[in-house]
């Protein structure tokens, strides 16, 4: 069922973009900016907090959360998440660091400047991504809904669908807050989408095909594209994957209908 979620995904995304330019804006990435990025990384949430990344990586006995040093790449302090959890999405809140974990329905939540736990929260479902929008928190949970939550009791609020030429997008994994619209990651393809958090619809779609050079992959190491973070006061949007070795400042363009970028 997974597989032919990702490829149903894959070929929606693929005709709208080539006959659907004109009812959903298009777009492609010209690099800014190139930053190292751990190639053993297998990063699950991302977020940029005042001059820090901030990252959490999965599959279990290798999860964590980590602040590194945009510049460098290089982790300054990281946590360790105990062996039988998946880690997935983080997101800060009020000088906190919420967590999700997989399939285990548990999360977690910390104090942002140590690292330190605080609490535990249950939830029904998966848990894949996280965001927030100065309101609520935002959560992924691999189907085509995006969950808000109470940011104190981190119970759920309301949901919304989102959808693409009114279809529902399966597989809704990162997420990012960006100038009022959630870009998340459809996994397993080299997509972001652009959604309306009042409605779910999808605004537009980011190809990033291509964004990490051949020469950059490993085979059997290197995986998929995930990971959006925002700069929202130098306006700058990072991007990067599972298992990459780079992390990239992008610049979006829209594309027109004949394949030019727009201005």
């Amino acid at each position: 069922m997974r597989i032919l979620e990702v490829t149903w995904v894959v070929w929606v995304l693929a005709c709208t973009a080539a006959a659907a330019q004109a009812a959903v804006p298009n777009y492609r990435a010209e690099i800014v900016h190139t930053y190292p990025h751990d190639p053993g990384a297998f990063t699950e949430g991302l977020f940029y907090l005042d001059g820090f990344l901030y990252e959490s990586t999965g599959l279990e006995g290798h999860s964590s959360i980590r602040q590194v040093r945009l510049e460098t790449g290089k982790v300054i302090r990281k946590l360790d998440i105990p062996a039988m959890y998946f880690g997935e999405g983080i997101v800060n809140w009020n000088g906190q660091l919420v967590s999700l974990t997989w399939k285990s329905h548990v999360g977690f939540v910390f104090d942002l400047a140590t690292f330190k736990q605080q609490r535990q929260f249950h939830y029904e479902g998966e848990g894949w991504a996280l965001t927030q929008d100065g309101k609520q928190i935002l959560m992924s949970d691999g189907t085509p809904q995006i969950r808000f939550l109470n940011p104190t009791t981190l119970a759920e609020t309301n949901r919304i669908t989102v959808t693409l030429d009114g279809r529902p997008v399966h597989n809704v994994n990162e997420l990012e807050w960006v100038k009022g619209e959630i870009y998340a990651n459809v996994w397993q393809t080299n997509f972001i989408v652009r959604i309306d958090p009042h409605d779910g619809h999808v605004l537009g779609v980011i190809n990033l095909s291509g964004l990490l050079p051949a020469s950059d992959q490993v085979v059997g190491q290197t995986d998929v594209l995930n990971g959006i973070a925002y700069d929202a006061k130098g306006d700058r949007l990072f991007v990067t994957g599972k298992n990459w070795p780079k992390l990239f400042e992008i610049r979006l363009h829209r594309v027109d209908p004949v394949g030019q970028a727009g201005r």
